[in-house]
């Protein structure tokens, strides 16, 4: 008897550890996105380089969201800093690249002296919050947990 429990209790430990569904994104985006490379976990958040981007991470398991892109570029972005955070959000949030590439400009672009240094948008069920200071712009796109 004692030797059937430890014998289950070794079948238990030496089964595969399973990755959460952010790893399996990061390592997607690794893969699928030219120069966008895997830095390092900590807590919830896998921070991710590319050279088009100052600041670039990927958020899981919020309080109000089940996943989060955020980059962080130029004051004012680049064609590649677009593209590079309209390709990573349509394999994060599988949603076609000229939807997430088109709704990541609008709202970069929607900056400015008329409506602010801080426009939230929603754009094909993602929600985007575009911000910028003197020196950089953010974008944070997020999908809410009921969506």
């Amino acid at each position: 008897m004692l030797l059937a429990a430890a014998l289950a209790l070794a079948a238990f430990a030496a089964s595969p550890a399973r990755a959460d569904r952010c790893d399996d994104v990061a390592r997607q985006l690794a893969n699928q996105v030219d120069g966008l490379k895997v830095n390092f976990k900590a807590a919830n958040i896998v921070y991710l380089t590319h050279p088009a981007a100052r600041e670039m991470s990927l958020g899981c398991r919020g309080e109000n969201y089940s996943i989060e892109l955020y980059a962080k570029g130029d004051r004012r972005p680049k064609p590649e800093f677009l593209n590079l955070v309209g390709a990573a959000a349509a394999i994060v949030f599988t949603v076609t690249k000229d939807d997430t590439t088109t709704g990541t400009t609008r709202c970069l672009r929607r900056m400015g002296i008329l409506r602010g240094d801080k426009v939230s948008m929603r754009f094909r069920r993602l929600s985007m919050e575009c911000t910028r200071t003197k020196t950089d712009a953010s974008i944070a796109i997020t999908r809410g947990k009921d969506d």
